[in-house]
């Protein structure tokens, strides 16, 4: 058996998939967005129910909204009908989940459901089902066959309705204008939690621990600085105490290379101008993006007034545990 070629045919059945939800996303989409956040701005929640893998979707989409600062609660289906509907109010939106669109315990709680003043968005693989027709809204998760070899086991369909719901809870964060900053108020723990709770200016190298020489300085006195502060990297500053460029070990590791006799140059001749910056006050989340796009090891810090204040090392962020 080739495993590998088999692995392949799994994960570009769920591409194809996917590509084919994406393709017929429409209006529909949009109203279950406004429904949602509706609710939420009239400060309801929003109640997930579903059977079976649907369920376990469900599970995930309500911790990605709950997450993103939308409340959601998961409701058993089975349950419901038995004082676990206590859960439900009005001014509530459901998501119901069910592939088949026609999941008996599903539609056996759906006439109660209806007793409420909520909205039903129904997340179903089939348009023309019985929780389609009962839904307020429909969006259509169907996929043309499973990654299963039996085309049987829900795979592609279970990714389909995945993606649907981080669609609709990524939409719904922009749409309620919620930020980086309210993102960390609901992700206190962990590398995660310090990289959103923690400013810049909390982690950089600043003061006598920030290594700086003149624009006119030559290469030996920026090694100085840099040996001092034990940085992989110095701050050129120009005239006006404003930043004139970076000079990092690795750009002395490539001079040195052409000219091991560089050391009485001016540093300036060497340096890397316009280097990469991140703001003082800026989150700490942002360096690691910076990171990921630029492939650095040090960021310069400026003030609100573009002067440089301070040097992120990445090797910081690993003993500071933000990575």
């Amino acid at each position: 058996m080739d495993h590998l070629a088999k692995a392949r045919f799994v994960i570009e059945a769920e591409i194809e998939g996917l590509r084919g939800m994406a393709a017929r996303l429409d209006g529909r989409f949009t109203e279950a967005v406004e429904l949602l956040r509706g609710s939420l701005e009239n400060r309801g929640k929003v109640v997930v129910t579903g059977v079976g893998k649907s369920g376990n979707i469900g599970q995930k989409i309500a911790a990605t909204l709950n997450s993103t600062g939308a409340t959601a609660v998961v409701m058993d289906s089975t349950n419901a009908l038995h004082g676990d509907l206590g859960i439900l109010n009005d001014g509530d939106t459901v998501l119901a989940l069910s592939y088949s669109g026609e999941t008996r315990e599903l539609l056996d709680l759906l006439p109660f459901i209806k007793r409420f003043e909520v909205k039903v968005i129904a997340l179903t693989g089939n348009p023309q089902s019985t929780l389609a027709r009962l839904g307020d809204v429909t969006l259509d998760t169907s996929v043309d066959r499973e990654a299963c070899p039996l085309n049987l086991a829900p795979t592609s369909s279970s990714t389909a309705m995945l993606a649907m719901g981080d669609a609709l809870a990524m939409v719904l964060l922009e749409a309620r204008g919620f930020t980086g900053e309210d993102f960390a108020r609901y992700h206190p723990g962990g590398s995660l939690g310090r990289a959103l709770l923690t400013r810049v200016s909390d982690i950089m190298r600043s003061d006598a621990a920030l290594p700086t020489v003149d624009e006119d300085a030559d290469v030996y006195a920026a090694l100085d600085a840099m040996n001092r502060a034990r940085a992989g990297a110095c701050l050129i500053l120009a005239a006006d105490a404003r930043l004139a460029g970076i000079f990092t070990h690795g750009d002395f590791a490539r001079s040195f290379r052409k000219d091991p006799l560089l050391g009485d140059k001016p540093v300036a001749a060497l340096m890397t101008r316009k280097p990469v910056t991140v703001r003082a006050e800026a989150l700490a989340v942002e360096v690691l993006r910076t990171i990921g796009e630029n492939r650095i090891d040090d960021i310069v810090v400026l003030d609100a007034n573009d002067k440089p204040v301070g040097l992120i090392d990445t090797q910081d962020l690993a003993r500071l545990r933000i990575v």
